[in-house]
């Protein structure tokens, strides 16, 4: 069975856990009150939670848990497909991006539709007085795109340019702002423009027009997809790479104890962000997160409960081999290392400082050398390890078509 690298699963989600202790970058604002994109729900945040010293790997004699031979995880045996990129995905990049791109052509003749690209104005007010982040001038909208609350796109629908109309709308219940919530406002819509959208045509100009950096030519342009797929697909290969080292030296270990503590706290962990990264996707989706899961927080916690034990098992176990071959091998963790990664993340994610990030990490900060060393194994164990790499099989047309893949910019 497949057992999933830890670092790159609850580790993850331990950091995904920093977005919803204040984060100032963990969550997009809105651009304006008009968008539903955040509720009630999705900014709550998870209460810190006090954990015994034996939740934590400091406090704990990895030999009473687990035992692995050396030669079980010193040069381990694995095969992996080598990183491409296919000129399928070349091509389905190429047309994201003249799709995420089109043409525009000012329309001046006729009134705004749905698919139509407007620059609008407006001014929202709740009892006769504007409201914050209500307002925007030259604010550029596609209609039909869902991106403001129920009512106002619709409401556009039929004006022309130079038009000016009051909307009389309500805010969602579940709006964020509990001024705002269920509240009956007007938005005074001034309608600038209109722009009829059209696929764009790869060529020079188009190139052009994205605006990247040393690119100007489609040739140019191919070759900076091809850079960034591979770019990805590198990434993709390594993460798959610690995975599979990590499960094959996992298979190996005898673990002779629970860490019921650990395990209570990495299941915590994993839940708390489940939550923030749920919770930013329905934000995102312009939704609030009982939509988007379609239940209650509670009821999908409950749901997922038997996967979430197993999950904060194989983090637990996981964290305590670590510990044991980094106690075989003399790795250590060094506090300027620790202070140096808190510095990083800091930045990473939006904190004026270390020092606030240490005070939202809180309880955390016990085991936060946990993530250090489970990294600095899995790199010793890498490079340790004996790895062949094998040949992509072809894709089919079925599996090109399916591939996500994102726009140039």
């Amino acid at each position: 069975m497949k057992k999933g690298y830890f670092t790159a699963g609850a580790f993850a989600l331990s950091v995904l856990l920093l977005a919803g202790c204040g984060g100032q970058n963990a969550q997009k604002e809105t651009e304006s009150a008009a968008l539903p994109e955040e509720t009630a729900e999705t900014s709550q945040t998870t209460e810190t939670q006090d954990y015994p010293d034996e939740a934590y790997l400091s406090y704990l004699d990895v030999d009473d848990y687990v035992d692995i031979a050396r030669e079980d995880y010193m040069g381990v045996e694995v095969t992996l497909e080598a990183p491409h990129v296919s000129d399928e995905q070349v091509e389905n990049g190429i047309q994201n991006a003249l799709q995420s791109n089109p043409d525009r052509t000012e329309i001046t003749d006729r009134a705004a539709k749905e698919g139509d690209l407007t620059d609008i104005s407006y001014v929202g007010k709740k009892d006769g007085t504007a409201f914050d982040g209500g307002s925007a001038d030259n604010y550029e909208l596609e209609l039909g795109s869902g991106r403001f609350i129920e009512g106002f796109e619709d409401g556009i629908i039929g004006m022309k340019p130079g038009e000016t109309k009051d909307l009389n709308l309500t805010f969602p219940e579940t709006y964020s702002n509990a001024e705002l919530a269920g509240a009956d406002v007007v938005f005074t819509v001034t309608l600038n423009k209109i722009y009829e959208l059209s696929t764009s045509k790869l060529d020079d100009s188009f190139v052009k027009k994205l605006d990247i950096e040393n690119v100007e030519t489609v040739d140019q342009y191919r070759q900076y997809l091809y850079d960034r797929y591979m770019e990805d697909a590198q990434q993709q290969y390594q993460t798959e790479l610690e995975n599979t080292v990590m499960d094959a030296i996992y298979d190996k270990a005898v673990f002779k104890a629970e860490a019921p503590e650990m395990k209570a706290r990495y299941h915590d962990r994993i839940v708390n962000g489940n939550y923030s990264y749920l919770s930013t996707m329905a934000a995102m989706y312009g939704t609030d997160l009982e939509t988007l899961l379609g239940s209650s927080w509670v009821e999908y916690v409950a749901a997922n409960e038997e996967q979430i034990q197993a999950s904060a098992d194989n983090a637990a176990k996981q964290i305590l081999l670590v510990q044991k071959i980094a106690e075989n091998e003399g790795l250590t963790v060094t506090q300027e290392e620790i202070d140096a990664d808190m510095e990083q993340q800091a930045g990473i994610y939006g904190y004026e400082s270390a020092d606030a990030f240490k005070e939202a990490m809180g309880g955390e900060l016990r085991g936060y050398d946990e993530s250090l060393v489970m990294q600095k194994v899995v790199d010793f164990l890498v490079k340790n390890a004996k790895v062949t790499q094998t040949e992509p099989e072809p894709e089919t047309q079925a599996e090109t078509e399916t591939e996500t893949e994102t726009a140039a910019r």
